[in-house]
Parts: C-alpha cells; structure tokens; sequence
C-alpha cells in the first residue's frame, strides 16, 4: 500500500514538472491547508522522494491543483541564489549616458533613448519584493519582471515563463556578444531549463528579481552566474536599445 501511495505521488509530481520561473495565480493545498508555507513543504517532499527518504510521514493525500497555477506552474526560483553583498548602484550606470566618462565601456552616452528609459524602469523596481507568480511592485518573479520592462520601454510582449522566452528571438550563446536589452538565462533547476532570466545591460551585469534579494543588479562574473549561464536572446530589433 506504501509503495502504491509514494508510485501515485511520484506520477502526480512528474504530471506536474512536465506543465521557469513564474506561476499565474491561485493557491497550493497541502494536507488540506493553504499555509503560504505549503509550496516549500511541497519541494521539500519532492526532493525526499527523489533521495529515497523515508522522514516523512504521510496522514493525508498531498492535493496540488494545476488548473489553479496555469499551464506554466511550475516550481519556486531556487533558494541557494547567492548572498550579493557588493550591491551594484544603478544611479552611478545611468550618470555614465550623461557624463559620457566610461570611453572604455560599453554603455555609452545616449540621452533619452529606449536604454536609459529602461535603466528608468529597473531603478523603479529595485529592491522589489521577490515574489512567486507575482508581477507588480508589492511582488515580483524574474519573468515578470523582464516581461514588465520590456512591455513598459518598449511595448514587445515578452512570454510568461523563462522557458518560454528562452524561445523568443535570436540564440545568443557566447557572453562576449551579449548586447544591452538582451535577456540572460541561467540553469538553475534539475528539470526545468532554463529557470531564471535577467536582462543585460552592460559591462557584464544585469537586472533581474532574484529569491533572496528581489530586484537586484548582479553580475554575470559572479561564480554562481557564470556557472550556469545558458546563453542570451535578442528579443528587440538592432534599433531598439
């Protein structure tokens, strides 16, 4: 009987990873509760389940409704993105398109162009509260987060999850040819690819909402981040940035 349970929860999981970054909206439901806390218990038997774990004890059927989530559920950004201590000042980026004191950069200086338009829009996000499936101010998934940005500089429709816009516009697999406005993927899931996304903006860094910090500026030299690049895409024409 144990082992008919744990086979029926293992085929409701995998029904589940097979439907990366975002969620649409609705709840999780967990031994009957709707605890925010359910969607950390949720991974945490998941990952039990894979490592063999007996720890568990199982009183009543764990219940996950797909149909609340969207065809694009899936799984939390990870928990072990890095603590950033060095933060990366914005204002000091955006001072460089009108100071023009950065010859040896990439940004440059272009006043009142789409680039510093969408520098404009991250600073108002910054420091936005990470926020599963959420996708305003009070709280925001890296998805979201890019989708929002590029609708409000741009007006291009971005997809909802970062798998999905990792199939948007043109294959950018070398760093080196990263171009401001590109969006960044990196491989932070075992089955989800990719599972986060950013958007770069020069001198290897880019914006992105990241678990532990929300919208923050990081850097792609970070050990964490270059580690699990996957590439870029060029979502906006040449003109646009």
């Amino acid at each position: 009987m144990k082992n008919l349970f744990l086979e029926m929860l293992s085929i409701s999981f995998t029904a589940i990873l097979l439907l990366g970054c975002s969620a649409s909206s609705g709840t999780i439901r967990y031994s009957g509760s709707n605890d925010p806390d359910s969607l950390d218990k949720i991974v945490s038997l998941n990952q039990d389940l894979e490592e063999g774990s007996n720890t568990h004890t199982f009183t009543k059927q764990v219940v996950i409704d797909t149909a609340e989530f969207g065809p694009e559920f899936d799984f939390i950004d990870p928990g072990d993105m890095p603590e950033e201590n060095d933060r990366v000042d914005l204002s000091e980026i955006l001072n460089k398109y009108h100071s023009g004191n950065s010859p040896n950069s990439e940004v440059v200086t272009l006043v009142n162009s789409n680039k510093e338009k969408l520098l404009m829009s991250i600073i108002e996000y910054l420091d936005t509260p990470y926020k599963y499936g959420g996708n305003s101010k009070k709280g925001i998934d890296c998805s979201a987060f890019t989708q929002t940005i590029y609708q409000n500089t741009i007006s291009v429709s971005l997809l909802r999850s970062a798998r999905d816009q990792f199939t948007q516009g043109i294959s950018i697999n070398n760093r080196d040819d990263l171009k401001f406005g590109d969006l960044v993927f990196f491989d932070t899931r075992k089955r989800v690819k990719p599972g986060h996304v950013g958007i770069y903006i020069g001198d290897n860094l880019f914006a992105h909402a990241s678990t532990k910090h929300g919208v923050i500026i990081s850097s792609l030299d970070h050990s964490y981040y270059s580690k699990r690049f996957m590439g870029g895409r060029r979502i906006a024409d040449n003109n646009a940035f």
